[in-house]
This record gives structure tokens, sequence and C-alpha cells, in this order.
């Protein structure tokens, strides 16, 4: 036999075949053929018919023929390394949309290095040192170029950021409280604190703690945020600052600093009081100012019991077919007092109230058996066993004690009782504001909308970011710790806002007519909590798990049989991973920046 010459390939010829039944079957045969020329002519010549083995064998015999270079699958790819990409890569990508980088300042390593230390707030809020090294283990040390750094490039970037932020909050003031983005104006102020480690702190200093931890050491803290919650700025004082203070603090930072005149500030009752709105409105000179700020507060309750009483304009009558009643006093001249009274809320505080009442007299009840039984004596005694109860629930005022050196009479004091109990459900809120810029309703609203301060300060303090405890000693050190939380605070409300898809949060609250009623949730709401799960059967995650589960798609390097370099390359994202960078607008980055 002549050996001929040619190459081979795989050929594949189908035939066709009716059968007497009018069924059409098609016959495909698999061979292996040499291609040659004779004479001039082309000329096929089969080596082997493949017909009988399987797909991958024909598929692997056809590559071979076509020069391709054939190894075990185990080698074929090789993963070198793979860093958790999507939780960062989601947060920077808003960040960037948002314009957070420019608004933190010049390009630059300070600038990566703080807005790295805002990312990770949002992503794994800790501690600075545990931050440095989480950096290396994910794809925002890498790409941030910060991966390398060290504690004192972070204490520098610290202090670059507190240097910056007047010109930070002066633009996102002017994205979120100007006129254009805020017709209405309006501002809302609260204050709290959060409890420091070490005693070295200049600002450190004992007062009233928000968090419950009676004599730590603390700082205070003052957020201001547009009318929906939005944070603008944020000022630290020192532990034992009152809440007029602050918020004199916070009105000179708007007027001054900001340059937004006739602003209407909302505050919590104590916090805007009549001396500081006097002087707050009063040139150096004492002479009235012409753009005055508004404000609109509550009353405590002892201005309220003296509004109720002999016969004052604040009577329950007021209220036997409406929840809201606007009223006037000689004691608030030029003001507006809107009064509101909510009945849920009167139910549950004469609950709670008397359910403190039982639990005391339970506690009580063994003291007294003591003293009939002779077992505690001496009328110093038995006061100091009776005050550790009494104090405990804080309802000493509600009991009268008798107190011999051998008996304990324990009483309610029905009268003081029913004269707390009268003002269940009430608060009064005071204005200058005239009604033809704003209604009795829109007052009751903007002051409710305080919530959304409550739910910056659970964010930033327990729920997302865990500000607290303090760990810095410098002041200009816990300040730009605070900053970066209220930063971290600013995305993290964009994100719960764009993600409410697919976490438990309402997307679309029902409007309440009646703002005095109790909030509730819209029936969608209701079914996410009831059902778990959205319609398509993926489970809706909180805001902290859809993070955890955007972490799962990670980049990976990639290496080909053959290859000398790395490919990077992210793992097949799921359905809700793809939908979670839909939702805040962007597509899924293969690279940070």
């Amino acid at each position: 036999m002549v050996a001929r010459s040619g190459a081979m390939h795989v050929a594949r010829n189908k035939r066709r075949y009716v059968a007497r039944s009018g069924e059409q079957r098609v016959y495909e045969s698999v061979l292996v053929r040499r291609t040659y020329r004779e004479g001039g002519k082309v000329r096929h010549e089969t080596l082997a018919n493949l017909s009988a083995l399987p797909a991958e064998a024909v598929a692997a015999i056809e590559a071979t023929l076509k020069g391709e270079l054939l190894v075990p699958a185990g080698q074929a790819v090789t993963i070198t390394g793979s860093l958790p990409h999507g939780h960062v890569a989601a947060v920077h990508a808003l960040a960037a949309k948002l314009g957070l980088p420019a608004l933190l300042g010049p390009a630059g390593r300070q600038r990566d290095l703080a807005l790295a230390l805002v990312i990770s707030r949002v992503v794994r809020p800790g501690s600075k040192l545990s931050t440095l090294a989480w950096w290396g283990d994910t794809t925002l040390g890498a790409d941030l170029g910060v991966a390398g750094g060290s504690t004192d490039d972070i204490y520098a970037a610290m202090d670059w950021l507190a240097g910056r932020q007047d010109a930070i909050e002066a633009g996102l003031a002017r994205r979120h409280l100007a006129p254009q983005a805020n017709p209405s104006r309006m501002a809302l102020f609260d204050l709290s604190s959060s409890w420091l480690e070490g005693r070295c702190c200049p600002l450190a200093a004992r007062g009233y703690s928000r968090d419950g931890r009676k004599g730590t050491l603390q700082i205070e803290y003052g957020l201001l945020t547009d009318p929906v919650g939005r944070p603008v700025a944020i000022r630290v004082f020192e532990g034992n600052t009152g809440d007029p203070a602050a918020f004199t603090g916070i009105v000179e930072v708007v007027r001054d600093k900001f340059g937004l005149g006739k602003m209407v500030m909302v505050g919590d009752r104590g916090m805007i009081t009549s001396a500081r709105i006097d002087a707050l409105n009063r040139l150096e000179d004492g002479t009235p100012r012409p753009d005055p700020y508004g404000w609109i507060t509550a009353l405590r309750a002892p201005a309220i019991k003296k509004l109720m009483a002999d016969d004052g304009p604040l009577q329950l009558s007021l209220f036997d077919d409406q929840d809201l009643a606007e009223i006037a006093s000689p004691d608030f001249p030029g003001e507006r007092l809107v009064a509101c009274r909510n009945p849920v809320l009167a139910a549950e505080r004469a609950r709670k109230r008397e359910d403190l009442l039982a639990a005391t007299e339970k506690l009580l009840a063994p003291i007294a058996a003591r003293v009939r039984a002779g077992r505690l004596s001496g009328a110093a005694a038995i006061g100091v066993e009776a005050g550790k109860v009494i104090s405990k629930y804080k309802t000493g005022k509600h009991f009268g004690l008798t107190i011999t050196d051998g008996g304990l009479t324990v009483r309610r004091r029905q009268d003081q009782i029913d004269a707390e109990a009268a003002l269940d459900g009430f608060y009064v809120l005071r204005t200058p504001i005239p009604a033809s810029e704003l209604d009795a309703l829109a007052v009751v609203t903007a002051y409710k909308n305080l919530k959304y301060v409550e739910r910056d300060f659970r964010s930033i303090k327990s729920d997302d970011l865990d500000l607290r405890p303090v760990f810095h000693r410098l002041e200009e050190r816990v300040k730009a710790h605070v900053l970066i939380c209220m930063l971290a605070c600013y995305l993290t409300w964009h994100l719960r806002r764009a993600w409410a898809p697919l976490t438990f949060t309402d997307e679309n609250p029902p409007p309440q007519d009646n703002p005095v009623a109790p909030a509730s949730r819209s029936a969608a709401a209701q079914a996410k909590a009831s059902y778990q799960r959205d319609p398509a059967g993926r489970p809706y995650r909180s805001f902290r798990g859809l993070i955890e589960h955007l972490a799962t798609l990670t980049r990976n390097q990639v290496r080909f049989a053959g290859a000398v370099t790395d490919v990077p390359m992210l793992t097949q994202p799921t359905s809700a991973q793809r939908e979670a960078f839909d939702l805040i607008g962007v597509p899924i980055p293969l690279m940070l920046k």
C-alpha cells in the first residue's frame, strides 16, 4: 500500500432515512479521515470510525487533531489566589457614585486611606489595628493600595480627615440642606453619647449616659441631618455637655460655616430652651437678627402639667373627637402650641407603670414579712433595705413608706399616680413658625421625623457601624473616629434604601394621614417578615446578612496550563448579588479602580 500524507480530521456525515411509518430518522457517522490530492483531485481516506465512542472521547480526539494541547482536568486551571470582593466592591461603587472620594479631598495616599477606613466601617467595623490586618484579606487593600499600610499611616490619614471635616460637611450641606435640595429649610438635630476606654482623653467626662453605662467616662456627639435623616454633620462635645449647649454649637456651624440662613431646626425636648433661642437670634450687640432661625421642639412634663392646671388651655375635653389641638398660652408669647394625645401610647405607659408598681410591691413584701417576724428591726436598717427596692425601678415617688424600729408600712400615693397618669399619651410641641408656612399636622410630622436621627444613632452605635466604645486618646483622633462613623452612616443610609427589595426593610411605608397615630408597616413588609422569601424563592436578608452574602463573590487569580501569568476572574455571581449591584445602578466591577 502506498503511504499517503495529509492532514487528519474528524468528519461528521449525516444521512436521513424515512421509515415505512413516515417517521424521518437521522443517522450520523463520525469518521477520522485524511485528506490528500491525487491527480489534481481532493481525495478522502477513512482511517477510523468513531461513531461508537462517547461524545467526550470524540471531542478529545478532534481537539488533538486540531493541534490543541490536552492536559488532565485537574491541571488545566490553577487558582493561585482568591479574595472576597463583592461587599467592598458594592460599597466602593456607591461611594464613587455619590462623589464621596472627591468630597473627602484631593486624590492621593491620604484620601485612599481615609476612604478605605470609611468603607471598612460599613463592611466590617472593628478597631483600627484589626482593620489594617483585614485590608490584606480583601480586594479593598490591593485595589486602593492600602494593604501594606502601617498604624502610623492610618493615624496620619485620620488627622488629615479631621482637618477636612468642615469642608466635607459644607459639601454635604450644599447637597442636602441648601434651599434647592431642601425647600422646607428644615434640619433635624439630636444628641447622644458613648463611653470611652481609658482616662486620658481631654473630651472624656462623666455625664448622663444614654447607653446606660453609669460611672464611665464618655463623650457626647450631636448629629445633624436633613428632613429624611440623611447625615450631614456631626460634632463631638465633652461628656458632660448639656443638650442646650450642644444645640447652640450646631446652630453656629449651620449659620456661620455652612452659610445657611432662615433654617428651621427640629430638636428634642429640653434641647431648645427659651434662653438659647433668644441668644441665638440676637447679634453680638443684643439687637435681633434680621434672619432669625425657626425651630420646633416639645415641652417638658412640668410645663404640660402647668397648661392643664386650673382650667388652663390644655383640657381633656379638647380630645373627645380628635387627637390634636392647637392652643395658646401667655407663658409662650408669639409661639404656637400643638397639643397631641396618643391613646395607644397612653395605654402602654399606664400598663408599664402598673407593672413597675406591682414589681416594687412584690420586692417590698419579703422585707415587710421579715420586719413582722422580728428578723429585721431598727428604723435605719429597715430603711436601707426598703431604699434598695424603691430605687431599683425608680418608683419611690409613687409610694409612701412609714418606717419605725419595729414596723414597715407601704402604701401607694394614689394622688401622685393619678397626677402622672393624667399626662399619659400627651405631648405638646412649640414653634414660632406661622400656620401659613407650617400647619399643625406638618409641625407634628416634622417633630416625629426625629425618629430618623434615632435610627441613624442606632446604625452608628450598634446595628451597623459599632462606634462604641472609643479607644482613642487624642482629641482629634476621637473626632476623626466619629467623623468616619458619620460618613459610613451616610453610605449605609443610601445602601439601606437601595437594597430594600432584598432585605426586610419596608420599601414603601404607607403615608400617614394622621401623624399623631402610631406608624405602621406596609402589607408588603409584613409579608416579607411572614414568608421570609421573595417570589423567586430567595431568602430575604438583613442588611448585615446581605453584606456577608456579597462577600462570597470573590475575585480569583486564575492561571491556565502553559501560561506564566495569572488572569483575574470573578466567580459567577448569584442572582441576589447581581440584583444588589443593579439596585445601586452599577455593573459588577472586576477592579475597584
